[in-house]
């Protein structure tokens, strides 16, 4: 609360004011602008494993072994997430991590030399190497899911990883996969970090016969059991965003871009934060009118605009002493000395800042109906309304020559928090108000219950203009028995959405053994068989943003998930 209250002062009145009515929400205000730390980022992990880098009074020297190098990982996770406030990934963990193993499997040839006959050496060299990789793997899944950074939580990390096609490479991608399979612990519990993000791309792993082809089998038995990996088709990323990447944490993307010498760069850049625009609110406000609309659409498109340049004035202050690891040790790429500018990071469109936007879906209600997601003046209007906020992205990039992104944004308890204020406002509105929350970005009307081809259908146009930030959910029942459903799903969607995540049932009991969807009470989720609720004899994993989370045990990211337990019942879980 202190972190909120200072911010609002040191922000401009108008858009204080903004945020607090609910036009505009200023995210993040625990650390920002309180703080001068940056949001979410790819880091540079090429960059730091082979110049080395310090973490407070220690040295860290190049690792000489995958081993080494996943311990580092952790560690860099750790360190940037006491830096930064948003989420952070590894792009091409498989092929970021093969040199590593390569050294492992020369050390084994070598020793094989010694021991073993011509003919087995390579043998055993690989096989020694197999073994290293899966304890490298394990002990990157167990070292994340046991830290906690500086603001008391698991970092919110994620590894990208499925482009790889050497023989360790591929041995790296089956692994993360057969381990997040088998569970935590004794009890073999789902990890809820890191994300897990699994690339496909035609003629490497898309149809039987290509050669990861046995990969992609093994994504989707991982997903059908754990929800991860989500998918980021490879093409249609590179279509949208303008060359391949993952996402920053979540579902912030970084658009294409090069250095002074023509480089393509995207490890070791960031996000400078987000203001989402309350959409319903606008609709509301002008009366069916869309002229007026518009009118009161650009008003408040100038808060917007005023309030990420605070954010990036802020940001701009901070020493890179301040942030040693992101600034001085390689996360954010360049290493800059104590009295250089940190700008110099951020300007030239490196970094991102992003304008978010919730409640198309109810917009569109507003003008056009509850049943307009088959009205082709519906959708062309809810397209040009991002069409709209991309163009002031453009217009304000070419102004200040920062990276203004449109942003899908992970609303969490905003889908509830702008319904509320509206309701205080203009009462309860049928299928706008009276739902008590509102449809984030650009998603369909999960009431609807519609096939993941209608959803897809309906939501694909919208991510052309929202690169910045986008993912698409399809909810499924349980798939353990029927992962070729799952696999008919990512196939067709392969050249109509860039990114696609999964909700199907995986809750575990451990008295009875049920496998599927526990149900959601006042006291907590239960067992449908049993009635358990024992956080320790159950394992209940939800998703209402981009990560999971187990709300028996705690609270899902950032604690702002109250939604789960008190309208699953009325609600699907990609609602958000």
């Amino acid at each position: 609360m202190v972190g909120k209250s200072m911010g609002l002062k040191m922000m401009p009145e108008t858009v204080a004011k903004a945020h607090l009515r609910g036009d505009i929400h200023y995210h993040d205000l625990d650390y920002s602008p309180m703080t001068s730390m940056t949001n979410c980022c790819l880091i540079d992990f090429d960059e730091m494993f082979s110049q080395g880098f310090k973490i407070g009074n220690t040295d860290v020297f190049p690792p000489k072994s995958i081993g080494q190098a996943t311990v580092m990982m952790v560690q860099i996770f750790d360190a940037v997430a006491s830096s930064q406030y948003g989420g952070s990934s590894c792009n091409r963990a498989d092929q970021l991590l093969a040199p590593y193993a390569e050294m492992n499997y020369k050390n084994h040839l070598e020793e094989a030399k010694k021991w073993v006959s011509p003919e087995k050496q390579d043998d055993y060299a690989r096989n020694e190497t197999k073994k290293d990789i899966y304890s490298a793997m394990e002990q990157l899944e167990y070292g994340i899911n046991t830290i906690n950074s500086t603001q008391g939580q698991t970092p919110f990390t994620t590894v990208n990883f499925g482009l790889g096609t050497s023989w360790i490479e591929r041995e790296i991608q089956m692994d993360i996969l057969k381990i997040r399979i088998k569970g935590l612990g004794k009890q073999h519990r789902t990890a809820i970090f890191p994300k897990l993000i699994f690339t496909l791309k035609k003629g490497l792993n898309f149809k039987e016969g290509d050669p990861n082809y046995d990969i992609k089998e093994l994504a989707i038995d991982c997903a059908t059991k754990r929800m991860y990996p989500d998918i980021l088709m490879y093409d249609k990323i590179i279509e949208l965003t303008g060359s391949f990447k993952s996402p920053m944490g979540c579902r912030s993307f970084l658009q294409g871009w090069k250095d002074e010498n023509g480089k393509e760069v995207n490890s070791g850049r960031m996000n400078l934060g987000v203001v989402t625009l309350n959409l319903p609110r606008i609709a509301m406000e002008s009366k069916k009118d869309q002229g007026l609309f518009w009118e009161i659409f650009d008003e408040k498109m100038e808060l917007v605009k005023k309030a990420l340049l605070n954010k990036v004035d802020r940001i701009k202050e901070a020493k890179p002493q301040n942030a040693p690891i992101l600034y001085q040790s390689g996360a954010f790429g360049k290493r800059l000395k104590d009295d250089e500018n940190v700008d110099q990071l951020f300007t030239h469109r490196r970094a991102t800042v992003s304008v978010g936007y919730i409640g198309l879906y109810e917009v569109g209600t507003v003008f056009y109906g509850p049943k307009w997601e088959n009205d082709p003046e519906a959708h062309d209007f809810t397209v040009e309304i991002t069409k709209r906020l991309h163009e002031y992205c453009l217009k304000w990039e070419k102004e200040y020559d920062y990276h203004f992104s449109l942003y899908s944004t992970p609303a969490e308890s905003l889908t509830d928090t702008f319904c509320e204020l509206d309701i205080k406002r203009f009462g309860r509105i049928k299928n706008v108000t009276d739902k008590e929350y509102y449809t984030n970005s650009f998603h369909y009307d999960v009431r609807k219950n519609p096939t993941p081809f209608e959803k897809l259908t309906f939501e694909k146009d919208y991510p052309v203009y929202a690169s910045g930030g986008f993912i698409h959910y399809c909810e499924y029942p349980n798939l353990r028995q029927n992962p070729k459903a799952l696999e008919a799903v990512w196939d067709w969607a392969y050249d109509k959405v860039g990114y696609l995540g999964t909700n199907t049932s995986i809750d575990h009991c451990y008295k009875c053994g049920f496998n599927g969807d526990f149900k959601p009470t006042a006291k907590g989720f239960e067992c449908p068989v049993c009635g358990n609720r024992d956080p320790e004899t159950c394992d209940v994993v939800k998703r209402t943003c981009g990560y999971l989370g187990n709300p028996q045990k705690r609270p899902m990211v950032h604690g702002r998930h109250k939604e789960i337990a008190s309208r699953v019942k009325n609600m699907k879980l990609g609602q958000i």
